[in-house]
């Protein structure tokens, strides 16, 4: 006795027939704006950067853990390019930039600076940064090791530190 009837194996085959090419068609026609994304965007970066101030081994943190998605500098795969995969890279990464640019911060005052290093740390601090949909299973080199933690503390915090004790000193 089948598992299926005629009837269901017939309709079962001809949905996934539709699915594929369904699938096919979004890859040759890709859908320029998907759920207010623009999703034209992906795979190119604007042409705006700031050169990171802060020392190297702070640098090479935030480019393996934030950079892809809070500066004009996104790493775009080949699998960025394949929907609907390339739809939710492109909302990560314009939510990211919304949130804060680091490539834009030659725009900001220290003030705005300063907001965005307290911000950062507490996203950090908190764990939602980076978010663990980016670190697995595709960027495992983001994870933030507690000495990672302590070093970008030490400089967002520092900084921020810094920032208000210039504030605070009396003009002569």
């Amino acid at each position: 006795m089948p598992l299926l009837s005629p009837k269901l194996t017939k309709f079962l085959k001809r949905g996934i027939l539709a699915a594929i090419v369904g699938f096919g068609l979004l890859q040759i026609f890709p859908v320029k704006r998907v759920f207010s994304i623009p999703t034209e965007e992906i795979g190119t970066n604007p042409p705006e950067r700031f050169a990171f101030d802060g020392p190297p081994e702070v640098e090479r943190i935030m480019r393996r853990a934030c950079f892809d998605c809070h500066t004009n500098e996104t790493r775009w795969p080949l699998y960025a390019r394949i929907a609907p995969g390339s739809w939710l890279m492109a909302r990560d990464v314009h939510k990211g930039r919304n949130h804060i640019n680091f490539s834009k911060w030659g725009d900001a005052d220290e003030d705005e600076r300063q907001t965005d290093r307290e911000n950062a740390w507490e996203q950090i601090e908190s764990g939602a940064m980076p978010p663990w949909f980016y670190v697995l299973p595709m960027h495992p080199d983001a994870k933030l090791s507690p000495e990672d933690k302590a070093l970008l503390k030490s400089y967002l915090m520092g900084k921020a530190q810094k920032a208000k004790e210039t504030d605070k000193k009396p003009e002569k």
